[in-house]
């Protein structure tokens, strides 16, 4: 089996700790939980509010699925980790469903937890089958 491929996506977000914006092996992708940064002001401060959030992860993610020729369709699991969890629960499913073909959702985990980088209030993480 050949070695997996690390991929650096450079328009993709600034990494907030070392790693590789996905990993990709025998066809299957991991792509890193993305935080809701702005690649292009990385600096600046957080988007207000779980919806806000929750789209630009999801935007981000986008980037790095784009930077390896693969979209969202191509998502199989995702998983999702929310500091508020019982408050922004029902609203970041809101803005999750918005972004997939309907009836073609990928599997999905969804944890609360205790704080993420950054400040955020959601991660997402994503595995992808290359077609």
């Amino acid at each position: 089996m050949p070695l997996p491929i690390h991929h650096m996506i450079a328009s993709g977000p600034r990494p907030v700790a070392p790693f590789s914006h996905a990993v990709e092996a025998d066809g299957w992708v991991f792509v890193t939980g993305q935080m809701p940064t702005d690649p292009n002001a990385p600096d600046a401060p957080l988007p207000e509010g779980i919806e806000a959030q929750t789209q630009r992860v999801i935007d981000n993610l986008k980037i790095v699925l784009d930077g390896i020729g693969l979209g969202l369709e191509h998502v199989t699991m995702a998983r999702i980790y929310l500091t508020r969890f019982e408050r922004d629960y029902a609203q970041m499913n809101a803005v999750w469903v918005k972004n997939f073909e309907a009836g073609k959702l990928p599997a999905r985990t969804t944890v609360g937890v205790t704080g993420l980088a950054v400040g955020a209030l959601v991660e997402i993480d994503l595995v992808a089958r290359r077609p």
